[in-house]
């Protein structure tokens, strides 16, 4: 019986410290992140990305999150979603977001700078702590196609023809 309460202390101490590393690691990283209730999910953004001819080459997609200064700023802003959203799309799509050194990298600390300067522009500066970009995954919009890993000799789908048994042009056609 005596277990019991030992094992439960040492459980409640081992989840203790687990949770003072996990704020120490966090605040080493530079997170951000502010307190459970604080942090908003932002709807993706889709920015076009410029190709290697200055026309379009492909786009972007953002996730961002909104850290808001407290629980009532959090409700605030999203009740505020749809004005945000909008200024988050129109910055990323009225201004190029790539990186100066390559047109196909997002210059990210660029692109939250902005896009902290529209939260606090429609909520008040006092509002709005951070806007950090989560992910971005860039997609070229004309894709390079890869050939066929392997395609018949032009004298084996002749024959097969001849036999009358389809002729296979790579081991997954049917």
């Amino acid at each position: 019986m005596r277990l019991v309460p030992v094992t439960l202390a040492a459980v409640l101490a081992a989840s203790t410290a687990f949770a003072a590393e996990g704020e120490k690691t966090s605040e080493k990283s530079g997170g951000g992140k502010g307190a459970p209730g604080n942090n908003v999910e932002m709807p993706y953004l889709m920015a076009p990305m410029a190709g290697a001819d200055g026309k379009l080459g492909g786009y972007a997609y953002i996730s961002t999150l909104l850290v808001a200064a407290g629980d009532t700023d959090a409700l605030a802003v999203r009740d505020k979603l749809a004005f945000l959203q909008d200024a988050f799309v129109r910055d990323v799509n009225g201004t190029p977001i790539a990186a100066a050194d390559d047109i196909a990298k997002v210059d990210i600390v660029a692109v939250q700078t902005r896009l902290l300067a529209d939260a606090r522009r429609i909520m008040g500066a006092a509002r709005v702590k951070a806007v950090l970009v989560c992910t971005v995954q860039v997609a070229e919009l004309r894709p390079k196609q890869t050939p066929d890993l392997y395609t018949a000799p032009k004298e084996a789908i002749q024959q097969a023809e001849k036999d009358g048994k389809p002729a296979k042009k790579s081991p997954c056609a049917t």
